[in-house]
């Protein structure tokens, strides 16, 4: 079993730390988005390393944040995020790892504003680079086993995307929790045996039929929020 990496102190804890020191107690849903929004902001600029975990990382976040839709005939890649930063991140390595073209908008709704990266041209193909789709054609409804079963640098940056795109951190205490919103049971099986690689133990759950990945232990908390960044 692979052990997470350990650094002197993860930036994403110091985002905790400082915003828990900085809310009202009273605040709690309020709580949980902007805590969650802080940790993102961190995460979203750390450098997942080698090429393999780059692409790992696109991957993790086009599945987690949306995926492949047909439309009219045509593929299209589509992934909604909630933080400016981590999609413009997302369109430049699709850019850079696998020379797709994509488009950044932003959409404001009842919720705030979302960000989607939006690749129109040869979606099959992009698909089938980042494991969405096999070589068959045939649409990949958990994660791809090079990732799922990869070595640590992967594994992590398989977490980092997933929480980027799906992730929810309450406030540290009692009823903390570190959260990923999947959209099938394959795919939070797949997280719950990356996260088992890195020695960093986890739970799923679904609720009126909705799939989620859940860390509970302060401990594990904390080791995860170490090694995504």
């Amino acid at each position: 079993m692979l052990a997470p990496r350990h650094r002197p102190k993860a930036r994403a804890d110091k985002a905790v730390a400082a915003t828990q020191a900085e809310l009202p107690s009273d605040e709690k849903a309020g709580n949980q988005l902007l805590l969650t929004a802080q940790v993102k902001r961190e995460i979203s600029s750390v450098n997942p390393g080698s090429t393999q975990a780059r692409a790992a990382q696109v991957s993790s976040l086009l599945r987690f944040a949306g995926g492949l839709q047909r439309i009219s005939n045509q593929y299209v890649i589509e992934a909604e995020l909630g933080d400016e930063k981590a999609a413009l991140r997302l369109a430049t390595e699709l850019s850079a790892l696998f020379a797709a073209r994509p488009r950044v908008s932003k959409q404001v709704g009842s919720e705030g504003k979302t960000f989607v990266v939006r690749v129109l041209e040869k979606g099959d193909t992009l698909a089938r680079q980042t494991g969405l789709m096999d070589n068959r054609g045939q649409i990949v409804r958990g994660l791809p086993n090079r990732l799922a079963i990869g070595q640590a640098e992967t594994l992590v940056a398989v977490w980092r995307g997933a929480f980027l795109a799906a992730g929810t951190l309450t406030e540290p205490g009692r009823s903390a929790s570190l959260e990923i919103a999947c959209p099938n049971q394959e795919t939070a099986m797949a997280l719950v045996g990356a996260a088992a690689r890195l020695g960093i133990s986890t739970k799923a759950r679904e609720v009126r039929g909705a799939h989620r990945v859940i860390i509970r232990e302060p401990e594990a908390i904390s080791a995860m929020l170490s090694a995504l960044g």
